[in-house]
């Protein structure tokens, strides 16, 4: 368990972060863990033709067989990142010690039995500064192929999450807001703790001392992860809300009844809107112009069956509990 030690000071400086370099590695899972992550499988199948093609042999090796992976490959995002340019430069500027490092030490932990040593794949090994490269390298095409495709889509939900925890905050306090996060994260008396399911991590107490605290969504995440050093302000990163539901677009059975009612271009939509999307997104996943898709939202919203909130310069829609009853 690991458990902050927040000041006044802290929370006043509490942050959201998200990036694409984030979602990238930790996208990695669902092809190496499938059985862990379901929700997700949909997606593999769909890229995995193109996934195939890929330096497969150095993505495969990022987790370790026991789930984890090198810190290096997960820089802490520093607000809301957009750009994936910008967080492959930082990884890439890596220092060779640290690379060998950091997989030398995501290879030795183990959930069974503290600190055995898993054998270091060959193509983690050698000089880390190739070593470093080919993972770049690598990883760049991966974003390519199979994410940048659908990234409109994610930064939706992980933006919609935002808002949804910057409102919990505001009105509600820390409190109201780490009540909610992730089941292994709780508030207590200016504490915040991090159930860590692993024999390897007993409790480490930090005392954040000014440092600052950042809160990042994560789509990929099955619960919430921490990531701490001396200097820089400890993170949490969570599980994003509505993450299950990001690369579902079939609508249910049962919806001709519907279709009567609201004409099939809406209910397409509102089924579409289990999860948080943009006008633009709706419109590219559909194949239509953002003009019609948005006289339909505006009549969704009105009717009530809709919620919007803004994200940046985006407008994100979702279901409302009316639209939810309405499709259920």
């Amino acid at each position: 368990m690991y458990e902050f030690r927040l000041g006044v000071q802290d929370l006043a400086e509490m942050s959201f972060g998200m990036s694409p370099l984030f979602e990238l590695v930790f996208s990695l899972r669902p092809r190496v863990f499938p059985a862990q992550t379901p929700e997700h499988q949909s997606w593999v199948r769909e890229t995995a033709a193109a996934y195939a093609r890929l330096d497969t042999e150095a993505l495969n090796a990022v987790f370790a067989p026991h789930g984890w992976l090198p810190d290096f490959m997960t820089p802490r995002p520093d607000g809301i990142v957009t750009d994936l340019a910008a967080d492959l430069a930082l990884l890439r500027a890596t220092p060779p010690d640290v690379v060998r490092r950091d997989i030398a030490a995501a290879y030795r932990h183990d959930v069974d039995a503290a600190y055995r040593e898993v054998p270091i794949p060959r193509v983690l090994t050698g000089d880390p500064a190739s070593v470093l490269d080919r993972i770049c390298t690598a990883i760049e095409a991966y974003w390519d192929a199979c994410l940048e495709p659908y990234w409109a889509r994610m930064r939706a939900v992980l933006e919609a999450d935002l808002a949804h925890r910057a409102r919990r905050l505001a009105l509600g306090g820390a409190a109201a807001l780490f009540a909610e996060l992730d089941d292994r994260v709780t508030w207590e008396d200016g504490s915040v703790r991090v159930v860590i399911p692993s024999d390897v991590v007993r409790k480490v107490a930090v005392d954040v001392a000014g440092r600052g605290f950042v809160l990042a969504p994560c789509l990929f995440l099955r619960g919430a992860i921490t990531m701490t050093d001396k200097d820089g302000p400890p993170l949490i990163a969570y599980p994003a809300r509505g993450r299950g539901a990001v690369w579902d677009q079939a609508a249910p059975e049962g919806t001709a009844a519907l279709a009567e009612l609201l004409g099939a271009p809406r209910t397409r939509l509102l089924i579409m809107l289990a999860s948080p999307a943009s006008t633009t997104d709706l419109a590219r996943r559909l194949g239509v112009t953002p003009g019609g898709i948005s006289r339909h939202l505006t009549a969704l919203h009105a009717c009530g069956l809709l919620n919007r909130t803004r994200a940046g310069r985006s407008v994100l829609y979702m279901r409302s509990p009316l639209g939810d009853q309405l499709v259920r």
